[in-house]
């Protein structure tokens, strides 16, 4: 989001004034559960378009990683892959009802323990929030503030993902978060369905004072990876709790990628690598730049890829985009020592001066879908989001491997959201703002063959509803739940 050079008290008061809570109401603590204040005189429709019927999605597994909740329920980009899908349904438009829980932060990433209920990380101008959630109510059964966010006088506190946003669920109902103080916090649930801080790794010896913690997840082997906005990648020993890491140097936006041979996939603002644990420390398997302007286009929050790594191809391929002009989709050969070249294809995506992604691709056998955030700020986003380049793009890797072209593109505008492809009902779930709605958030279901939309639900108008790069998320129950600046929205079937 470029543009945004305020400091943080001005955007503390300007924030919480058009939500219309005080300042300091951050805390989900004790608060009753009240839906967010939708404009009542946006005139936007509550639903258009028709059910859609499911249609099934050939993919291969995901393995299921042995450190992490199951697939589906695990982090953001929902299993250790980072592929975006689901192997469950989310709602098909059959008369279905929204709801919404007021806490003054949004919960974005969301997980589901071994309960059902929704784990999550409300994060606030003033500070990040663990929580358990009701599934049906959205209602707070438990919180753990996290230490108080660290922004400086130039700092966007709308794009900046550091210390939570990309925590996971473990294989024991576990948070591991980051946190704002060069800290990962592990938090477990009591039974009293409380959390309590179970282990913290202290890494405030190893990391420069004004670097950054973006994301950690495990190994196949249960060393604890790290990687940091300044580039520093480490590892984090089980049992010991000794920390190994290396600098690359390079700036990073965005999580990373973990499979079951051991490897970690990184992107840097230059670079992606495949990375592993080696001699006590971290070695380079390969490394492979991209092209880059070097610009922080608008809907961007780095001067690179705004995507984390995604596998494709049941493992064959790495996918991820470039920061060039058109944006492109590029596709990797994972191997150590590939049977040809290691960049297998290139695919354009969207519009020369109005193409740019900060969201990881959805990766579903051979395909992928990528999409368009061009021009999302949070001032375009609160004017109607006509500002905002439209755009979903679907890319086919080519049966033979050697090439990929492209299947679709939607007209959808999606300013900033992580969308998801359920395997079960072959929709691809986003989240839009429609020019001439009122100012009217969507969750958008479109055809993952065809790229048609099915329909739109109204989540709500106003900046309370904007999601601000959150995710969609699928419960097991065919619900869909977005973290919105106001705190969290809930669609579901009734019909």
């Amino acid at each position: 989001m470029s543009g945004w050079r305020w400091g943080a008290g001005a955007v503390v008061a300007i924030a919480a004034a058009m939500l219309g809570v005080p300042a300091t109401s951050a805390q989900v603590v004790g608060l009753p559960t009240l839906p967010i204040v939708s404009d009542p005189l946006s005139g936007a429709p509550a639903f258009e378009g028709e059910a859609a019927k499911p249609r099934r999605v050939p993919a291969p597994r995901v393995p299921r990683h042995p450190y992490m909740a199951p697939n589906g329920r695990s982090n953001l980009h929902n299993d250790a892959y980072q592929t975006d899908t689901y192997r469950w349904s989310g709602p098909l438009g059959n008369e279905t009802s929204t709801d919404s829980a007021l806490f003054a932060r949004e919960c974005a990433s969301i997980t589901f323990d071994s309960e059902g209920r929704l784990v999550t990380v409300c994060v606030g101008l003033d500070r990040p929030v663990a929580a358990i959630l009701d599934p049906d109510t959205l209602a707070p059964l438990a919180t753990f503030p996290l230490p108080a966010r660290q922004l400086g006088g130039s700092d966007n506190p709308f794009s900046d993902f550091s210390g939570g946003d990309y925590f996971y669920l473990d294989d024991r109902d576990r948070i591991v978060a980051p946190t704002t103080n060069r800290h990962i916090f592990v938090l477990g649930e009591t039974d009293e369905t409380d959390l309590e801080l179970r282990r913290d790794y202290d890494l405030t010896g190893e990391l420069a004072a004004d670097d950054k913690i973006i994301s950690a997840l495990p190994d196949w082997s249960g060393r604890l990876w790290f990687a940091t906005t300044q580039g520093v990648v480490g590892w984090i020993a089980r049992g010991t709790g000794a920390i190994h890491g290396a600098d690359l140097s390079e700036s990073i936006g965005n999580s990373f990628m973990v499979d079951e041979r051991g490897s970690v996939y990184v992107i840097t603002d230059e670079a992606l690598y495949r990375l592993r644990a080696g001699d006590g420390g971290v070695r380079t398997v390969w490394r492979r730049g991209y092209p880059n302007t070097g610009e922080v286009k608008p809907g961007q929050t780095q001067a690179g890829s705004g995507t984390t790594p995604t596998m494709l191809g049941g493992g064959r391929w790495v996918a991820i985009t470039d920061n060039a002009d058109p944006v492109n989709a590029l596709v990797f050969q994972r191997a150590r020592n590939p049977d040809g070249r290691r960049l297998i294809c290139r695919e354009p995506l969207f519009e020369e001066g109005a193409s740019a992604t900060d969201q990881s691709l959805i990766g579903a056998g051979r395909s992928i879908v990528a999409e368009n955030n061009y021009g999302y700020t949070l001032a375009a986003a609160t004017t109607g989001g006509a500002a905002i380049e439209p755009g979903l793009q679907r890319v086919d890797v080519d049966a033979d491997g050697r090439g990929c072209s492209t299947v679709w593109r939607s007209d959808e505008r999606a300013p900033s959201v992580v969308p998801k492809l359920s395997l079960r009902s072959g929709l691809v779930y986003t989240y839009t703002l429609p020019p001439g709605a009122g100012g009217g958030w969507y969750l958008t279901a479109i055809d993952f063959r065809t790229g048609e939309t099915a329909y739109r639900r109204l989540a709500g108008a106003g900046l309370g509803f904007n999601n601000n790069y959150a995710p969609v998320t699928l419960g097991l129950d065919g619900s869909a739940y977005v973290g919105v600046l106001g705190g969290v929205a809930a669609f579901r079937d009734t019909g």
